[in-house]
Parts: C-alpha cells; structure tokens; sequence
C-alpha cells in the first residue's frame, strides 16, 4: 500500500502538474529522471512518502537557509497568522514590512535606505531596470534607456530579466519578445590564461565594459552584475576588484549598477550582502530567495536616496506606479524578520566561516582528482567541474548525477558539469563529512558507469 501511495503520488503529479525547469518527457523516458513526492522536512533533510530522506544540498534551489520546519521561524510565522495575513501595501502599512525595511536599511548602514516588495526574485529585477530606466527619464535623461548584463550572466525568466540575460537555453526561445542588452565579458576567473591570477581576469573583463561604456556613452541606464558569483551559469566565481572597478566605471559614466543578490545575498558569499566583500554598494539591490528564510515568495529592491528622490513628486506620473498585489506581505516579512533574528542571535556569519572551512577541508581531495578541474568556493557555495571528453556524457551529465544521487540520500542538482553545493547554515561538522563522502561517492558512480 505505502509503494502504491507514492506511485500515485507520482502519476498524479505527472498528470497535472507542469514542472519547472523540466523537460516533462524526461520523467517518462525508458530510464526515467526521478520525481520524488516529499511529505516533510525536517532540518537538513527532506521525507518522501516512503521515509526516505535526502540531504537538501542545494537548499531547495538556494532558498532555505536554516533548515526545513526550523522552529523559530515556524513560531514567529504562527504568531503572525492570528493578528494580519495580508493587507495592501498602497495607503496601508504593517508592522513587519515596517521593521523588515527599517533592519535591511541598517544592514547597509543606510546606503541603501528604501525597500520595494514583491513575491519573486524576476520581479525585483523587473522593478530594479524600471527604476532605473524611469529615474532617469524623470530627470530628463531620456536617451538612458539601454541596459548591460555580463556574459553567462542570469537573472530571471520574465521578459525584461530575459533580456538582461545571458543563458542561451532559457533566452533564445523568447528572443522576439526581448530587447536586448549590450554583453560584456565575464570576469569568471575559470577563464583564466596562463600566468593569470583571478583579478587579472576581472580587470580584463572591466576593460571590456568601460569599452561599451564609452561607445554607448549617454545612452546606457543600467549595467547589472551577480556579484562575486554567476550562479546559473555554473557557479562562476570572480574576484572582488571587478565590483570595485565596476562601481568606479558607473560613476564616471553616470550609469546605476544594480546588483542581483538574489542568490548571493543573506550570506551565501561570506557577509550578508555579497557587494560588501568588495567595500562597495550598488544603486540598487535585489533580494530575494533566503530572504524569507525559504519559507514564502518574498522579493525586494532596495534603492539609494538618489533613486527615491527622482521619483518624489507632486505628479503622480512621475512616481513609480508598479504593484504587485501581494506587495510587502505580512507573514513573509515577519519570516523575513525570524530570519534575521537568527543571523543576530546565532551570529551565522561567523559560524558559517568555519563551516566553509570545514567543507573545504572535507572536499580537499578533489583538488588532486585528474576528472575534477576548476575546484572554487566563495563562502557557503562550493563548486567543482567535471572533466568529460565524451560530448554525448557530458550532455547527460547533471541528469546523471542527480537520479545518483538521490540513491545516496542526497538532493544535488549540477549546472552542467558544473556539481556544487549551496547547503542550508545549519551543518555540523559530521554533517559535512557526510556530505563529502556521499558526493565522492556519486561522482565515482557516475564517472564510471
């Protein structure tokens, strides 16, 4: 009865149930790609219906940072749901979207002091480039209307985060519908040449960017950047003297920079804000995923006093008329707020320095693995390539590896050949062991068979 349960389980979600991110073909193929009906989750782990756990390495597509069901949150959210589930945030406010704005501003020692709300991390991007694009058209720049992305660079799948994106598999379907930006060079320190450090690559790569700056000049509103790491495509790492070189070059160019933090932000790099690495901050900054502690859809931008003021205005026209009907949600900001409050109380960021640490250490032998190139960390994301010659396996391999790894406990997703790990804040030391062999244990598999 129990295996029946989760056959249905599966066959009905197949039936109805349209599965991002998926070729639904691949689940019903001869050797199918496993579909795992959860039934709870319990910090690091996830059930299926048969008990089966898997080890959430990737954070649930880098969403839950302090494990699933994590108490405190749970509470704060059950205190939350008997005093106000929603209320629109045009003419209304909250306490939480109060507090939550009020404790991110602070974070940024108040360079970054005004929060707009949505649910999803294509929407803060969508609203970072209308800002950008209307600001500057409010105060009479009207040409600025071209945006800069970087290569391999992601940040959504809405049509204007499209447009601003460099992944061809998720971009070229819907290339009509878009406008497109200016790419520049990647400053992904895998490119590397012979006697060149990281910062060399980046110093190259902001070369190229002052080139389109100056050719495009008067023309660009936005350049936008991952900082530190592109994420999508394949955790390509760079060093912090791009952001230093990128910020100068808008400056002088009178350009915004916007920075998705969409994934890197709330720790994921080291600090909580990525850009801080790098000593700087953008114009604008979008969050997003970890925010809410992955418990509910939750995004934002966050803006300087520059941005706001060009829309302050006694004509309505020229404020920032963008909504989202779920705008500023109580119960997420107050999950938000729980969040922060075990950042502080926990004090993560320091902890998660002995974590990476850890993992490093745990994950030490790849470095001298002939399949194994581009061996990378960046705080609490590590990141390794697999070498297949083979065209046809190196195409299956991310399929590959994560029906393994589903064998060995595990929920791993790799990005091509690209295996990484972007793990909830919570692991113990015999977490991370753990961890590292049972993904020793799959890449073996996998290179072998």
């Amino acid at each position: 009865m129990i295996l029946e349960t989760q056959t249905n389980w599966v066959s009905r979600s197949l039936q109805h149930v349209w599965h991002p991110c998926t070729q639904m073909q691949h689940h019903a193929a001869i050797d199918p790609v496993p579909l795992i009906p959860v039934s709870h989750g319990r910090g690091i782990w996830l059930y299926d219906m048969e008990g089966r756990r898997y080890l959430d390495a990737i954070s649930s597509w880098w969403v839950n940072l302090f494990g699933h069901a994590n108490p405190r949150i749970n509470a704060a959210l059950k205190e939350q749901l008997d005093q106000l589930e929603h209320a629109m945030l045009a003419g209304f406010t909250h306490a939480p979207v109060i507090e939550l704005s009020e404790q991110l501003a602070a974070l940024t020692s108040h360079q970054l002091g005004h929060c707009f709300y949505a649910s999803d991390g294509a929407s803060a991007v969508e609203i970072a480039l209308k800002m950008s694009f209307h600001a500057w058209r409010n105060q009479g720049q009207t040409e600025k209307q071209e945006f800069i992305c970087v290569q391999g660079s992601y940040h959504g799948e809405t049509v204007g985060a499209l447009a601003v994106t460099d992944v061809s598999l998720f971009r070229d379907a819907y290339g009509p519908m878009l406008q497109r930006a200016h790419v520049v060079s990647s400053p992904d320190a895998r490119q590397a040449q012979a006697g060149e450090s990281a910062a060399d690559v980046a110093l190259r790569a902001a070369a190229d960017l002052e080139r389109v700056l100056q050719q495009r000049s008067g023309k660009v509103a936005a350049v936008i950047i991952e900082p530190l790491v592109q994420c999508a495509t394949g955790m390509a790492m760079h060093d912090p003297v791009y952001l230093q070189r990128l910020r100068a070059l808008c400056d002088q160019y009178q350009v915004h920079l916007i920075a998705d933090e969409i994934a890197v932000g709330c720790g994921r790099t080291g600090t909580f804000f990525a850009c801080e690495s790098a000593g700087i901050w953008p114009d604008l900054l979008c969050l997003s995923k970890g925010i809410s502690g992955g418990y509910l859809p939750l995004s934002l931008v966050m803006s300087t006093d520059a941005v706001y003021q060009a829309f302050y205005d006694t004509d309505v026209r020229r404020g920032f008329l963008h909504s989202h009907s779920y705008t500023g949600n109580p119960l997420a900001c107050r999950a938000a707020l729980a969040t922060l409050q075990i950042f502080a109380d926990d004090q993560v960021l320091s902890a998660n320095r002995a974590r990476a640490q850890a993992i490093a250490t745990a994950f030490a032998p790849l470095q001298n693995d002939s399949r194994v190139a581009h061996v990378r960390q960046q705080g609490m994301i590590f990141a390794f390539d697999a070498i297949e010659p083979d065209a046809a396996r190196a195409a299956s391999f991310s399929r590959r590896f994560f029906s393994a790894a589903l064998e060995e406990e595990l929920l791993m997703r790799p990005i091509g050949r690209s295996v990484y790990l972007m793990p909830p804040y919570i692991l113990s030391d015999e977490d991370i062991a753990l961890l590292a062999q049972k993904t020793m244990n799959v890449f073996e598999k996998v290179m072998h068979e």
